[in-house]
Parts: structure tokens; C-alpha cells; sequence
């Protein structure tokens, strides 16, 4: 009769603990996304295991199973409207593996649970693609090798020490094989990485509508909208405008993108060389992109909208890099007329009577809309206005309400205003929507645009530089524009942690984390097709394509390979002594010192009765060292704690 498989034995009850834990760690980051009925479920489901791991009680009836199983994918499908997908998917497999662990009786069920693992562990990454959570996936990675390594020594238990020491050592084999498919694996169109649709769900950002308060409510938000790379210097914080949606159509409280389309950008007459600069922009579930000021020059795949604005093919659902150029200087459509002009002259035909009044006093007065413009923002200036975080809400007469009655508001407040001013005055304006300025990180050389850094100004016609850039924040809060949102907030204002002015080295340990991640974001997340072409490139492959790759890949597993091979004989054939053996060789080169060295062919026993009669104050410390090492080295089997005793007795012998 031949003997049992060790796969059909039983884990132990550190093993089960084992391996109960580890999936614990794979499942954790996705609790938070899982409705609260189903962790509880998964909870119940994972603490009966443990009970009848070491209770010893009898796994749960298959009908009982059944009906449990049924349970899940209806709750699954009812909670998330389909069992496939990221979410459902992800939510429906952690409930079947859970199940899983309550039909899992041999060491074979606990192996395919371990390989599970590892799937559950790749599942976070759909959600997550951080520094900080791919270091945390090593635990359950490096907890499911180990088990295995565990399994993989056989009968009995060999404890903690030696599974981890043999699932550290086959990951870090693993290493190289790793990075040289990163490196050299052909790439997709697309990032490797790419974050599903429905994972970057949620993502705040800008809106292609304004209303008094939205703004506002982002500024709160510390989290990065995108990094900038100039090439060469960048220009001051003051011209930092990074264009946005632009707003021309406004329905009494709410300004909203104009629904028409153009064949194009207007004339742009440039004024300057131009600013070439490279975006990495965070998804945002839009298709409009961001450039500094007026774009001359957009990347591929994108167009640039009558108004100037820079959109993709499709909404950016995954972090996009691109290089654009721009301009500081510039006469924008100084031909413009027509049906835009009218739109952009556009208002409500009713409400907020007195800023209608106020416009027409100024046409009245002044006609040159040059001086209107200027006439307004002196209004601004002189009228007690106040820039806040925290702007009172407006009643049904927004404009008027701000205007005469409140005048404390943020950005959106003054850029609202003041376009309803202009069109009211005959001058055509617009508002536009984006960010101003940023945060440059000295250490990783870019610039840092938060959420927090959005923005609201406008935009007015006039003959001849056509459309101009009119920031009335400024001329409340100038500082606002010159040193950022910080310093121009007024003291206790609701700053977001990130964006608070000072902080000493918890300053430069943010902003080293935030290069450490924008490397990560640029060389891991990042590294696509053109990165690899150009790494290529530099190391000798012109014009790299699959073939070059495949060569590439091979010969470098093929070496990597080879040389762990190699490694491996060598190990192999020098025949590395025991632990016992290598501290009675210590033990023995002690007394050579003292000259008493060990003849050659002399037994341990021998050896140290010539010791002994040579320095008989030596003798009861060189016989109980020289009969541990024999009990040890030749005895039927070693006693890790007897290998302890024998490492302090020669630890503490001194000749």
C-alpha cells in the first residue's frame, strides 16, 4: 500500500492560521469599496474557518454551502447590476474564495487558496496603483510564498524562520526576470497600468458649468490635478494661467459652455517665442485638456476649440502626458465678429437690474470699453470687496447680491460679476475656467498644480489686441495671483493641509514624497510605448521593434537564468558546513591561537583531552563544547535549542 500524498494531508493549525491571515492581508484594501453587508459577510465566513481550524469541528454541509454561494452572487448582482467587470467582478470573486476556505480540507485546497491569493492581491491593483500600496501587496505576496515554501517542506511543521528565509530568497531571485520583462516586454497603445472607468469614477475636478460656490468648494481639495515639466525656465507665477473650459453662455446664475462648434481656433498672432512645457495630467473623466494661457500648439490626437481651448479624442480616464506649447503674449482673433460676437454680448433678458444700471452709466460715460474694463476693476478695488474661502450664499439676484449687498466672495464671484459688467456695457466677454499657478517642487525640478489651485477670470474683446485677459481677483487680492492661494487666504480660512503656508521639514519631506511619486507615476505607471523606444534607443536599437524586443527579452532571461544557475552548482558543490560545524571550527581556531591547534585527523574527543591536560582551567568549558558539537554533528538529529546552547558556549569561550 503505497503511502498518502502530502497534499492530502491536513494543514496544521499555524499553517491554516497561516494562511486564513494572508488572504486577510489580500482582501483588506478592497473593504473599503465593498458594501457594508458583504464584509461583514466574508468577516462571518473567514472567522468560522478559523474557529473549526482549531476547534476541530466538521466543515459546514455542501447544501448549507450552496445556499450560501446562491447568497453572494444574488446579493452581488443586486448591489453592483452585473457580476463581471472591475467592481462586480472583483466583489463576486472575494466572496467565493471566502466560501472556498469552508470546503477546504487538505493541504491541496489550501494550495489553491494560496494561488487565489496572489490573484486577489493583483485585483488591488485595478483601484490602486501607489508607492504605498505596492509596497503593502509585498506582505500578502511574500506571506503566500512562504505558506507555499511551507507546504512544499513536507511532513511536520518547519516553523516560521526557514519558509520565510526560502519565499525571501525566490522573490528576490525573481527580481531581475522581473524587471527585464518591464523593461523590455513589448508595450500596449495604452499604459500597462491603466485605471478602469469605473475606478476613476468621482474623480473632483473642474465642471463645464459655474455657479457661485463651486470653485470655492474645490479650493478645499489638496489633492494634484497635474505636474509640469517646463523646458527651461518657467515663466513667473503670475502668468502661470492654465486655460480650461471656457464659458459663454450664462442663464441668470449658472455660466455653461456654449453648445456651438466652430470650424477652429481663431487668428492667433503670437507675441513671443512661445512656451514648451509637458503636462502629466490625473484623470478627470473630461475631454478637455489644460494649457498655459492661449495654446499655439497642442499634441496629437487633440484639437483646439474656436475659444481656444485644448480637448482629447476621448475623456482622460488614466493619468495623460503631453507637450504643448503656449504663449504669454498674443493678439487672439483681432478680426472678431459676427454671430460669436453676439454671443459673447449674450445675458438673461431680465434680473439683476442694478449691475445692468451700473454697466450703462459706465457706457454712458466712458464708451471706450478699454476704460470700462478699467473702470470695473477700480470698482473692485475701491468698493470694499473681500476675496474668501468661505463666500456667503447669494439670493435670487446673484449679481446685484454680490455686487451691493455681500461683496465677499472668491474667484468665481469676481469673474461672474464682472463678465455680466462687460456684456451689460456692450464690451464682449467670457469667463474662463482653470488653475493659476502652482507650487514648484525644487527637488524633482516641476511644477505642483492642486485642485485647491483652481481659478475663474475672464476674457474681453478689445480692438486692436482682441481677446485679453482680465483677472478681477487680482484686483481684490493680488497676492492671490503673485504668491498663490495661501498667502491670500485671510487667517483661519479652511486652507486644505497641503497648501498651508510653511511646515519647515515636513514641507521638504512632502514635497520628496511627491517627487518620489511623480518618478514612480512617470517611470512605472507611465513607462508606454515611447519611453521603451527611447530607452532603446539610447542603448544602442535605432529603431527598435518586436523582433529587437523578443531578442532582448530572451537574451536576458536567458543570461539572468544562466547566472543563477551557475550560482546554484557552486552552492551545491562547495558543501557549506553545518551551523555546528562552522562554531567548533570558531571554537578551534581560538585555541590555534593560543597554540593549541587541532592535529590533522584529530577526532573532537581526542582533541579536547590534549587541550584539557594542557590548560586544565579550560577543561569543564572545552569538554562541554567538544560533547555538544559530537551530540549535534553526529547524533540522529539536531535540537535547535541544544545549536543555541552550543553558539553561546563558544561565544562566551575565551582560550
Amino acid at each position: 500500500m503505497s503511502a498518502a500524498s502530502p497534499l492530502e494531508s491536513r494543514p496544521t493549525q499555524r499553517q491554516s492560521a497561516w494562511l486564513l491571515l494572508t488572504l486577510g492581508l489580500a482582501v483588506a484594501p478592497h473593504l473599503p469599496r465593498l458594501p457594508l453587508w458583504m464584509c461583514a459577510f466574508v468577516l462571518m465566513l473567514g472567522l468560522w474557518r478559523w474557529y473549526l481550524a482549531f476547534t476541530g469541528g466538521p466543515l459546514p454541509p455542501r447544501l448549507l454551502l450552496f445556499a450560501f454561494a446562491a447568497a453572494g452572487v444574488a446579493g452581488t448582482a443586486l448591489h453592483y447590476g452585473t457580476l463581471f467587470g472591475p467592481s462586480g467582478g472583483v466583489a463576486l470573486f472575494i466572496v467565493l474564495v471566502a466560501l472556498k476556505l469552508l470546503e477546504s480540507r487538505t493541504v491541496r485546497d489550501a494550495v489553491l487558496l494560496a494561488f487565489l491569493g496572489y490573484f486577489l492581491v493583483i485585483t488591488v491593483f485595478l483601484y490602486d496603483q501607489s508607492i504605498p500600496m505596492a509596497v503593502y501587496a509585498a506582505a500578502p505576496v511574500l506571506g503566500l510564498t512562504a505558506l507555499l515554501a511551507a507546504f512544499a517542506h513536507g511532513a511536520g511543521d518547519p516553523g516560521l524562520g526557514t519558509p520565510f528565509r526560502t519565499a525571501a530568497a525566490l522573490l528576490a531571485q525573481a527580481l531581475p526576470v522581473m524587471a527585464i520583462l518591464f523593461l523590455f516586454f513589448p508595450r500596449l497603445p495604452q499604459p500597462l497600468w491603466g485605471v478602469p472607468h469605473e475606478a476613476a469614477e468621482g474623480v473632483s475636478g473642474l465642471s463645464d458649468t459655474m455657479a457661485p460656490g463651486d470653485l470655492s468648494r474645490l479650493s478645499l481639495s489638496d489633492a494634484v490635478a497635474f505636474r509640469v515639466d517646463f523646458q527651461g525656465e518657467a515663466p513667473p507665477p503670475s502668468r502661470l494661467y492654465w486655460r480650461g473650459p471656457v464659458l459663454t453662455r450664462f442663464d441668470g446664475r449658472v455660466w455653461s459652455m456654449s453648445l456651438s462648434s466652430g470650424p477652429g481656433p481663431g487668428a492667433l498672432e503670437p507675441l513671443d517665442a512661445g512656451v514648451t512645457y509637458t503636462v502629466t495630467l490625473e484623470p478627470h473623466q473630461r475631454r478637455w485638456l489644460f494649457a498655459l494661457d492661449l495654446p499655439g500648439r497642442g499634441p496629437e490626437k487633440t484639437l483646439l476649440t474656436p475659444d481656444y481651448q485644448l480637448v482629447a479624442q476621448a475623456p482622460v480616464r488614466s493619468r495623460t502626458r503631453y507637450t504643448a506649447t503656449s504663449h504669454l503674449r498674443y493678439r487672439a482673433e483681432p478680426g472678431f465678429s459676427g454671430e460669436a460676437a453676439e454671443r459673447a454680448l449674450e445675458l438673461p433678458s431680465g434680473g439683476n437690474p442694478r449691475a445692468r444700471a451700473l454697466a450703462l452709466t459706465w457706457k454712458r460715460e466712458l464708451g471706450n470699453p478699454a476704460a470700462i474694463v478699467q473702470r470695473a476693476l477700480q470698482f473692485f478695488r475701491a468698493e470694499g470687496f473681500f476675496y474668501t474661502l468661505r463666500p456667503p450664499l447669494l439670493g435670487a439676484e446673484p449679481v446685484d447680491d454680490f455686487l451691493f449687498n455681500t461683496r465677499r466672495g472668491f474667484c468665481e464671484h469676481y469673474a461672474s460679476s464682472f463678465v455680466f459688467l462687460m456684456r451689460a456695457a456692450g464690451v464682449p466677454a467670457r469667463v474662463v475656467t482653470g488653475y493659476q499657478g502652482g507650487e514648484l517642487n525644487p527637488l524633482g525640478g516641476y511644477l505642483i498644480v492642486r485642485q485647491a489651485d483652481a481659478h475663474a477670470w475672464a476674457e474681453v474683446w478689445l480692438e486692436p489686441s482682441g481677446w485679453t485677459r482680465v483677472d478681477p481677483t487680482a484686483a481684490v487680492a493680488p497676492e492671490r495671483v503673485e504668491r498663490g492661494l495661501a498667502l491670500a487666504a485671510a487667517s483661519g480660512e479652511p486652507l486644505p493641509v497641503l497648501m498651508r503656508p510653511g511646515g519647515g521639514w515636513l514641507r521638504q519631506m512632502r514635497l520628496a514624497w511627491d517627487a518620489l511619486a511623480n518618478g514612480w507615476n512617470q517611470w512605472v505607471l507611465g513607462y508606454g510605448g515611447e519611453r521603451q523606444r527611447k530607452l532603446l534607443s539610447r542603448i544602442g536599437f535605432a529603431s527598435p521593434d518586436w523582433r529587437s524586443m523578443a531578442a532582448l527579452l530572451l537574451a536576458g532571461t536567458g543570461a539572468l537564468i544562466g547566472m543563477l544557475a551557475a550560482g546554484l552548482l557552486w552552492r551545491m558543490g562547495e558543501r557549506r558546513p553545518e551551523p555546528a560545524q562552522r562554531l567548533y571550527r570558531r571554537f578551534c581556531r581560538r585555541l590555534a591561537r593560543r597554540g593549541l591547534a587541532r592535529r590533522p585527523g584529530e577526532g573532537p574527543r581526542d582533541y579536547a583531552d590534549r587541550v584539557a591536560a594542557a590548560r586544565p582551567e579550560l577543561a569543564a568549558q572545552v569538554q562541554a563544547i567538544s560533547q555538544l558539537y559530537i551530540a549535534l554533528r553526529y547524533g540522529a538529529e539536531g535540537d535547535p535549542r541544544q545549536l543555541k546552547r552550543l553558539r553561546i558556549l563558544v561565544g562566551s569561550f575565551r582560550a
